[in-house]
């Protein structure tokens, strides 16, 4: 048992003396970093964010933030228009929720739900619109004392009028808005902003023009109240 004990001791001690060599062999070819794994360089990669944008921007500029193709004038001329055409959707969303609050008489129920449906799905367009001008590197106008002052739809009284009124003012919101979107999308095409064309087209126009034809149903021939 001795003997087989000495015969080993030498076998390890020549083992540590191979090894050592190996493990200055591997500290000499360890990475950049400070870790031991000669094949990985955990060291960060420094000033990745040179071409950043700003953490501000100024109203009614444009930055070329997301590598989309379209070059500065043709993003400026698509946030332009659409700054317009958000403003005007978050005015005629607003005048739904306001008549659907005070919606009276005989249709009251049907008026009611119908008014609130699209107050929703102008809500769902705002959105749409915001996104495609923060995309194109714009900035989007978010503020009601901003909207009110660039929207083309005019200002609607405080009080609450009769149904027929009502539905007047939204058929000329939407007659204001669909005009603005037929020119605004013709004019992006020109350009090549397929996607503000596409929004415009498939999104913003076949949802006003869908609106049109309900609330328009509710017209009949009967005396209307015209407001002052």
């Amino acid at each position: 048992m001795a003997s087989s004990a000495k015969a080993a001791a030498p076998k390890a001690a020549a083992s540590k003396k191979t090894a050592a060599p190996a493990a200055k062999k591997s500290a000499g070819n360890t990475g950049k970093g400070a870790g031991s794994n000669a094949t990985v360089d955990i060291q960060p990669i420094l000033n990745q964010q040179n071409h950043a944008p700003a953490p501000t921007q100024r109203y009614g500029t444009v930055s070329q933030r997301l590598p989309i193709g379209l070059d500065e004038p043709t993003r400026q001329a698509s946030v332009t228009m659409l700054n317009q055409l958000l403003a005007d959707t978050i005015t005629l969303r607003d005048m739904y929720k306001k008549h659907h609050w005070q919606v009276v008489g005989p249709t009251f129920y049907q008026l009611h739900l119908l008014f609130d449906k699209h107050y929703e799905e102008q809500a769902v367009l705002v959105d749409a619109i915001a996104e495609r001008i923060q995309i194109l590197g714009g900035v989007a106008v978010a503020m009601a004392h901003d909207v009110a002052e660039l929207s083309s739809i005019p200002r609607v009284p405080r009080d609450r009028e009769e149904a027929p009124v009502q539905v007047s003012r939204l058929l000329d919101g939407h007659q204001r808005l669909l005009k603005n979107c037929h020119d605004y999308a013709s004019k992006a095409d020109d350009k090549g902003d397929d996607g503000t064309n596409d929004l415009i087209v498939s999104q913003l126009i076949r949802t006003n023009e869908m609106q049109v034809w309900f609330v328009s149903e509710h017209v009949v021939e009967s005396p209307l109240t015209r407001a002052e």
